[in-house]
């Protein structure tokens, strides 16, 4: 399992390596850069003015030799400057990083804590009216846009009955837990449906199929407890295709961050990210994007050491370099 994960860990780098000379000429390949902002921004700078600072920031060289100019600097930490925020990328960057995290780590959790046990008990007694009632209700989680159940919430508990406050991210001059906790509520709860109802459905239909296996059959003919069973044997097995689904989600539940930071006014990576492609703050975006690849792998790679977890007869030796 060690050389599995060391070799996962270099396919990782390599990825990110690819990942960033990609995202690296997307972004210079898209119209007008931060010399010609400044130009249409201040009517005093002449073309003589804008040729010497695209000389001095390097950006009338051509895209490989930036790239790897930037690329040399990554390497030594120096992950240049924001444009926007004036200030340095990782400055900017690790705080919205940060809080993505929160918002991502509560919304997954709430999400699979609901999710998993319903579509076990949506399972046991499928075409019923819980199972009904429970298809219903993901069904409604899935096709619910996050953008129009962001607008309800708001209204209801913000607006209508004064429970919650609307979006930011605390109350002015208080800094207390329970103050940030209250204004986590709402984006928490909106990211969530979306991805609880996708989950219930993955777990109702892997724990149907393997409640149809031999062994499950064999293990009530020894007398065991219907619970003993499903716990036992049944939901690790059933587990294994659903933790499939939550690893290619997550990448997902991070762009889903966008829309709800957005309609909440969350200071995340999702917006940091969406502000600083619409205003050209080329290093800003780049790194952010990075970032997000970066935990999508993570997310892949945790789901492949919970298959070993979850079964014992998967193995990975022998497989570094596969």
């Amino acid at each position: 399992m060690t050389r599995y994960i060391a070799g996962r860990l270099v396919e990782t780098l390599v990825m990110l390596a690819v990942m960033s000379f990609l995202i690296y000429g997307l972004i210079g390949l898209m119209p007008g850069d931060p010399i010609d902002i400044m130009v249409q921004a201040d009517p005093n700078l002449t073309p003589t003015d804008a040729a010497r600072l695209k000389a001095l920031y390097g950006l009338d060289k051509p895209l490989i030799e930036r790239y790897l100019n930037w690329l040399g600097a990554a390497l030594q930490g120096d992950f240049g400057y924001s444009r926007v925020h004036n200030a340095p990328v990782l400055e900017v960057l690790l705080p919205r990083l940060g809080n993505t995290l929160l918002l991502m780590g509560l919304s997954f959790i709430l999400a699979l804590t609901v999710a998993l046990p319903i579509g076990v008990y949506s399972a046991l007694k499928p075409y019923g009216a819980r199972d009904y009632a429970v298809n219903f209700a993901a069904l409604a989680g899935i096709s619910v846009p996050v953008f129009w159940l962001a607008l309800m919430l708001i209204y209801l508990f913000a607006v209508e009955w004064k429970l919650l406050p609307a979006g930011g991210m605390q109350t002015i001059g208080v800094d207390s837990l329970l103050d940030r906790a209250r204004y986590l509520v709402l984006p928490v709860v909106t990211l969530s449906a979306a991805s609880a109802g996708g989950f219930t459905r993955f777990m109702r239909a892997s724990t149907m199929e393997t409640m149809r296996h031999d062994y499950i059959r064999t293990a009530r003919a020894k007398g065991l407890s219907e619970t003993r069973v499903v716990l036992k044997h049944a939901l690790r097995n059933a587990l294994i295709p659903v933790v499939t689904i939550v690893a290619l989600s997550f990448g997902g539940l991070f762009s889903g961050a966008l829309i709800t930071e957005t309609m909440f006014s969350y200071l995340g990576m999702g917006k940091l990210i969406y502000d600083s492609i619409l205003g050209n703050d080329y290093n800003l975006a780049l790194i952010g994007l990075l970032f997000a690849t970066l935990i999508t792998l993570i997310a892949n790679l945790a789901a492949d050491i919970c298959y070993a977890w979850l079964d014992p007869r998967i193995s990975y030796q022998g497989s570094a370099g596969q």
